[in-house]
């Protein structure tokens, strides 16, 4: 079965120190896809977030470039296997250089956080109880 990918562009103003970010978070840089002015972060088999400066960012676009310190342009959520998980990702963001946002959303059968990156991409990490996802 064809597995469907999503490739999350987002502008960066470092690229060198984005790519030490989400190194220290754990994920991989594929290095096939990687230049001077853009960084591939292996996040799973099938997403990939791809930082890129803010000029190469404009080559794909005639739109104005958020700025994602001042302006929410995305949310992005990723699923943990526990809230454990969920905790120690966000601490290692913030460890990272990251901020932590929002408060703690837990509904007992969810329980999710949330920080932005070096640039002030929001990145939303949550745990689902599969036996609510189930039925």
């Amino acid at each position: 079965m064809y597995q469907q990918m999503i490739f999350v562009n987002l502008a960066t103003n470092d690229v060198d120190a984005s790519k030490k970010f989400f190194t220290e978070l754990g994920y991989t840089i594929n290095p096939q896809f990687s230049t001077d002015d853009c960084t591939c972060v292996v996040i799973s088999d099938t997403i990939i977030a791809m930082l890129l400066s803010k000029q190469r960012y404009a080559d794909f676009t005639k739109k104005e470039i958020a700025d994602s310190t001042k302006t929410s342009e995305v949310l992005i959520c990723l699923s943990a296997e526990s809230r454990e998980k969920v905790d120690e990702l966000v601490g290692k963001a913030v460890e990272a250089g990251g901020t932590a946002n929002a408060d703690v959303q837990d509904h007992g059968y969810m329980y999710g956080r949330s920080f932005d990156d070096l640039d002030g991409h929001s990145w939303e990490v949550v745990w689902m109880d599969p036996a609510a996802v189930q039925g």
